[in-house]
């Protein structure tokens, strides 16, 4: 995969301090979902929350259809999680007019079902609050007084919200060229199919994102920017020259924002649309297949907090990390801030 297809953001304070590995086992990348809901007791949905390890939900909401006897329709989730990890997190079955399965009996690799109850709304893509990271980082080898100044940084200044580089994995980025063009010899899955407009979206946004980091504004408002509220998908015209939205966005309750592509011109104004822009024009065409497949205009954040960063070296080669990102934030992104790392 070339870097064009899978490009990565510059450093928010030069680059990382130490290296280490990450993922020597699963138990050291846990994720934890955070949906900001619970299930309501009673309904036509049965939510299950599960722990899986080694499993990506895709393939674990099928072995849940399949055990429940129903259409991988019938079952949501939140969101996509990690492969190479232990992870937790909630799925619906709509089961209606029936009683519950004996979910206890099901035998699904790599799954442990650890509670269900009744809800009246199936969980949607999307609608989590965000996920709970705790990381083990082995072999680390540099400065431990920087890197826990750079720990204090992150947390305190937030870290670019670029996409990660699993994002772009399984081609997806030629992928979306080749649907775009109708050069795909089938037809892709609905599923499939999101994994590539989604890519798609992802480099022109990087690419932005490059280019703020590059200009030094990647944190702070210009002319035109879209302000988001942090922790929100609300979005407004910001003034770069208000006191009082400067004062906000360096306390990180509003962040800068930039574009994910699809119909219609860049909603931002001034100088940052001039930018977007120019990003629209190098990528023309992924931003007009992503408008021929009708993805709609949004935006995200260029910055995201890292909330309640906790970290503690087990000893002086292992470094603990825990700490929470909104929704669709990579933790991936908060590390190569820190680390130099390989997987393991």
């Amino acid at each position: 995969m070339s870097e064009e297809d899978s490009p990565q953001p510059g450093f928010a304070w030069g680059g990382p301090l130490a290296t280490g590995q990450i993922r020597v086992e699963p138990e050291d990348f846990v994720v934890s979902e955070e949906l900001g809901h619970q299930p309501d007791g009673e309904g036509e949905h049965l939510w299950l929350w599960v722990i899986k390890r080694e499993r990506n939900t895709v393939d674990v909401a099928a072995d849940l259809a399949r055990a429940a006897g129903v259409h991988i329709r019938q079952v949501g989730f939140a969101g996509l999680k990690d492969r190479n990890a232990v992870t937790r997190q909630y799925f619906s079955i709509h089961l209606p007019g029936t009683d519950s399965p004996d979910w206890s009996a099901w035998s699904i690799h790599g799954v442990t079902i650890e509670s269900a109850s009744r809800s009246s709304r199936k969980i949607k893509r999307g609608r989590l609050r965000g996920n709970r990271f705790e990381l083990i980082v082995r072999d680390v080898d540099g400065d431990r007084a920087a890197l826990e100044q750079r720990l204090i940084a992150a947390r305190d200044h937030g870290v670019p919200n670029g996409f990660g580089e699993q994002r772009f994995g399984g081609n997806n980025i030629a992928r979306a060229r080749a649907l775009f063009r109708g050069e795909l010899r089938r037809k892709p899955s609905k599923i499939k199919r999101g994994f590539y407009l989604s890519a798609a979206r992802s480099l022109v946004f990087n690419h932005v994102l490059i280019e703020r980091l590059r200009r030094g504004d990647w944190n702070r408002l210009i002319d035109g920017d879209l302000a988001m509220l942090d922790g929100s998908r609300s979005f407004f015209e910001a003034d770069a020259d208000d006191p009082e939205q400067v004062r906000r966005c360096a306390e990180l309750d509003i962040h800068p924002s930039g574009p994910l592509s699809g119909q219609g011109d860049s909603p931002a104004g001034g100088e940052a649309a001039e930018l977007e822009n120019r990003m629209f024009d190098a990528h023309h065409e992924l931003v007009e297949g992503l408008a021929k497949f009708g993805m709609k205009q949004e935006r995200r954040p260029l910055r995201m907090r890292v909330g309640e960063l906790e970290w503690d070296f087990l000893d002086d080669r292992t470094l603990k990390l825990a700490f929470s990102l909104g929704t669709g934030s990579y933790a991936t992104s908060v590390l190569r801030e820190l680390v130099d790392y390989d997987s393991g």
